[in-house]
């Protein structure tokens, strides 16, 4: 089974629910790029402290900063049986800089058509007051813009909105695209299907990761 697994797709392709239900499998913890920022800024490391003032600025944090993150967060006792990278690398310059933190046994791309990424991302619903996302089609709530847990208002975030999430696929298509022509040129590219359900696509990364 491949140790080091990095897993790319464009916004809606679901990789952080998939790699929820296989994680617990391989026993490697799940590392998204969110995650690790709040954890960093929380913890104040080295790396925290330099994303902090940026963000403080108004400024986008930059690759090294962003690496240096993950550096430290690879190196953590956790992850010496591996890892499932989630939102990272975003770019070629990542890619090519995290082949200088760690090796990397598999890139995981779950494939979507962009009309589906559209259809799970404008259906998306997130509560004001908890957080918890339901969506229109898949996970409705029991009354229609009503929380079912705490009974608050939901919205849809201004991201998941049609216009923003073109703009956003098409980002994906300019900066993450190359990627995986990358690590297919490095032999570690492994392309799912995912159209799917969840428990579809993990079955499917499951069978191609062993």
């Amino acid at each position: 089974m491949a140790r080091n697994v990095v897993f790319l797709g464009p916004q809606g392709s679901g990789k952080g629910t998939v790699i929820g239900k296989i994680k617990d499998a391989y026993g490697v913890p799940h590392i998204s790029t969110g995650d690790m920022f709040r954890d960093a800024l929380k913890e104040g490391t080295e790396f925290g402290k330099k994303a902090r003032e940026y963000m403080n600025r108004g400024e986008l944090v930059p690759d090294d900063v962003t690496c240096g993150m993950v550096r430290e967060r690879v190196a953590r006792d956790d992850c010496a049986a591996g890892f499932m990278l989630d939102g990272f690398p975003r770019n070629l310059s990542q890619a090519e800089a995290l082949s200088q933190i760690t090796s990397i046994d598999a890139a995981v791309l779950i494939d979507v058509p962009e009309a589906v990424s559209l259809e799970r991302l404008s259906g998306r619903r997130q509560c004001r007051e908890c957080g918890t996302i339901f969506h229109l089609v898949f996970v409705p709530p029991k009354n229609d813009g009503v929380c079912d847990k705490c009974g608050g208002e939901l919205y849809q975030r201004d991201d998941d909105k049609p216009e923003a999430i073109k703009e956003r696929l098409a980002i994906y298509r300019s900066e993450t695209m190359p990627i995986t022509d990358y690590y297919d040129r490095a032999g570690v590219l492994v392309t799912v299907d995912g159209s799917g359900t969840p428990d579809e696509v993990a079955a499917q990364v499951k069978e191609k990761l062993g």
